[in-house]
């Protein structure tokens, strides 16, 4: 069933976020969000992840879709192995997991403390922990910062390999990688918001 938003807002301390945003979802594939700094859209994803409750608006299409995600922040457990933060989540075996971290780049660190880890391996252990963890949405909120170029191209396969059979929600200020990942549609959340119900921005 797809997902419907319709009328969604939400501000804080009076002052709006998110002002009537209405658009559809699809099942599967990749949609990126798309929109200024501080526009809404993490907002908007922890709103459809159940964090925080909108102010005013309805969405259909939720109830019983498992929903994984990278946050911008890692969120990772410091003092335990990427191993082990991936096995909070998912309890797969330590055997599948070696092969995600290996898919990344990241063969040889399955047992290392996330807290000795560079910056970009902490991003891809978040990675890979999303994305393994069982769910029917991948949320991504930024999820290749701190990659260089190769590193960001593996890890949008890795998730394209993976994940194909999602819905992939995509914030990236970089509508390249948005191309890269094949999104099928956008939807704008800031200063340009409105009906996007059917796929395009309404003037």
């Amino acid at each position: 069933m797809p997902i419907r938003v319709r009328n969604l807002s939400k501000g804080f301390d009076g002052k709006p976020v998110l002002s009537g945003l209405s658009f559809d979802l699809p099942d599967r594939g990749v949609v990126a969000v798309e929109g200024r700094s501080g526009a809404g859209k993490t907002t908007l994803l922890n709103i459809l992840m159940g964090l925080i409750p909108p102010d005013e608006g309805q969405i259909e299409g939720l109830a019983g879709k498992r929903v994984t995600a990278v946050f911008q922040e890692d969120r990772l457990l410091e003092n335990w192995s990427a191993m082990k933060n991936i096995r909070l989540v998912c309890g797969a075996p330590e055997a599948e997991i070696a092969a995600h971290l290996r898919a990344v780049g990241l063969a040889g660190e399955e047992k290392t403390p996330v807290r000795s880890l560079s910056g970009g391996m902490r991003r891809r252990v978040a990675l890979v922990r999303a994305v393994i963890a069982p769910g029917d949405i991948l949320i991504l909120d930024e999820p290749f910062k701190g990659l260089d170029g190769a590193t960001r191209d593996a890890a949008i396969r890795y998730v394209l390999d993976h994940a194909a059979n999602r819905l992939i929600l995509l914030v990236t200020h970089d509508r390249g990688e948005a191309a890269q990942m094949g999104a099928v549609a956008a939807v704008r959340v800031g200063d340009e918001q409105t009906d996007q119900s059917n796929g395009e921005n309404t003037p």
